[in-house]
């Protein structure tokens, strides 16, 4: 029995490792024998459907995506000889063809029966075409040639120069690709039509997250222009992604480890620009040198609090103030360093030297200021002196009405020329107030007259050009003010409204 069974493992093996082989065959080698033969030229092509021109087989469904250089289109020319199930709306077996790159792109028709379709051009550099059959009713199929001619959109520019080569290789745990490097790295100019590839390869067994940073098309909507492209597996247009040229962007998970980011921009488009960060990620179970960011990714730890976020959501960022510190310190450079110390030298230096002048500067007149402060003055300009209202000072017995007549002419000569209001609070020598109307002359003793007449007394003549000011008090009386003559200047006389009330006193 144990050969037996030996022989049947044995069997089962080689079953086994035949039908992988079939498997891998089929997937790679005989893929054009599966939906048919595909021939690629430099102008063009040549594609059949399965078996042709035998009978295709049933439930088969096959998509050809024709793809033209820029500012190129294509037409599309089937042969007489075909056949395809006919039916009504060709809801069973039939051709659809597709203005664009994918399956949801404008439909341009679909088409069976006996009659070979008309001439198709596309509209851009895209056509997509599925050759659709179901279980019933097979018939010879299709052949079908395409060629490549210019696109009237671009007939004004003439013939156009060859587009530089630009391609980049990039790989590891992370990394950024932006539209920079075009020039950065010297692959074109800035005025340069460009049609550039990204080839992303990811570590073994893991896939790669795409998350565009920036995104901006000089000329937006119009794919012809300007686009971002990308392709998951390979740069062939069957494995195009998904394309961009509006004014947003998505970001894409791409299910292999091999990811293709393509940029085409015309002479009038080289503003356009793109950054995109990638991630090479694994699905669960995650290793335990991994983080998981709870999006069937698992990222390197060394991606975790590094300022960028590179899981789906930014699980990998939360948290991370003590070590985004830490990790700020590490990835300081030795040219940085340099900067940075070169830098705090500088600023100490001039510090110091602000210091030094300040120190040097003169500062008596600071001090001179704060000790020739003097209160009186600046109570002066802020509360003027006060002066009080000059009055005749005199002691004596009162003297005789009959005398008053002629003395009171003497009195008025004397006070014209003698009588002054002196700034030093007093008028004459030895005088007392009278605080009474003028009334009360006539109540003065002689001995007034008499001692103040023989007394030279000097007149005091201000300057011309001095002008006085005389300040009162608030609390002088009328009468008072009357009975003391304040006038500054010589010449000035006395007014008849004085002397009048003077005579009235005497005849009193």
């Amino acid at each position: 029995s144990l050969p037996v069974v030996a022989s049947l493992i044995i069997l089962h093996l080689s079953g086994a490792t035949k039908k992988g082989t079939e498997k891998q065959t089929t997937s790679e080698g005989e893929k054009p024998v599966q939906c048919g033969t595909w021939t690629k030229y430099a102008e063009g092509g040549i594609f059949t459907s399965p078996n042709y021109p035998n009978k295709y087989p049933p439930d088969r469904e096959c998509v050809y995506i024709i793809e033209a250089a820029p500012r190129q289109c294509i037409e599309l020319h089937f042969d007489e000889k075909y056949s395809i199930e006919p039916s009504w709306e060709c809801k069973f077996d039939h051709i659809e063809v597709r203005d664009g790159p994918f399956g949801f792109s404008p439909i341009i028709g679909r088409f069976c029966g006996q009659q070979n379709p008309p001439m198709i051009k596309s509209s851009g550099r895209f056509l997509w075409i599925k050759f659709f059959a179901d279980g019933e009713l097979e018939s010879i199929g299709f052949s079908a040639r395409y060629n490549f001619t210019p696109d009237p959109d671009f007939k004004d520019l003439g013939v156009l120069k060859p587009l530089p080569v630009c391609e980049f290789e990039m790989g590891g745990s992370e990394g950024i690709v932006e539209s920079i490097q075009i020039v950065k790295e010297g692959k074109a100019s800035e005025t340069e039509a460009v049609d550039c590839k990204w080839y992303i390869r990811a570590p073994p067994r893991s896939k790669i997250y795409l998350r565009f940073l920036d995104y901006e098309m000089q000329n937006s909507n119009e794919c012809k222009r300007n686009f971002v492209a990308i392709y998951d597996g390979s740069s062939s247009v069957e494995d195009l992604k998904a394309k961009f040229c509006s004014t947003v962007a998505n970001d894409v998970m791409l299910r292999t480890g091999l990811g293709v980011i393509r940029m085409w921009a015309d002479e009038g488009s080289r503003s356009s620009r793109f950054q995109i960060l990638f991630t090479s990620f694994q699905e669960p179970p995650c290793e335990a040198n991994t983080f998981f960011c709870h999006s069937n990714m698992c990222i390197n730890n060394t991606l975790v609090c590094n300022g960028l976020q590179n899981c789906v959501y930014p699980w990998d960022e939360n948290h991370c103030k003590g070590k985004r510190k830490a990790n700020l310190l590490d990835q300081l450079t030795n040219t940085s360093g340099t900067v940075i110390g070169v830098t705090s030298c500088i600023v100490i230096i001039l510090i110091v030297i602000s210091v030094i002048v300040q120190l040097k500067q003169p500062r008596k007149k600071f001090v001179q200021r704060k000790t020739d402060f003097d209160q009186t003055v600046f109570q002066e300009v802020f509360e003027p002196p006060h002066y009080e209202l000059c009055t005749l000072r005199g002691t004596g017995p009162t003297a005789d009405l009959a005398d008053v007549a002629d003395d009171f002419e003497n009195y008025h000569k004397l006070r014209r020329s003698s009588s002054k209001c002196i700034h030093d609070h007093h008028c004459g020598s030895q005088v007392s107030s009278i605080k009474g109307s003028r009334s009360n002359l006539s109540t003065r003793d002689a001995s007034v007259l008499t001692e103040i007449q023989p007394q030279p007394v000097k007149p005091l003549i201000q300057p011309m050009n001095r002008r006085n000011i005389l300040v009162m008090k608030h609390s002088y009386s009328q009468d008072a003010a009357d009975a003391c003559e304040i006038d500054e200047i010589e010449e000035v006389p006395t007014t008849s409204h004085r002397l009048s009330r003077h005579d009235k006193a005497v005849q009193r």
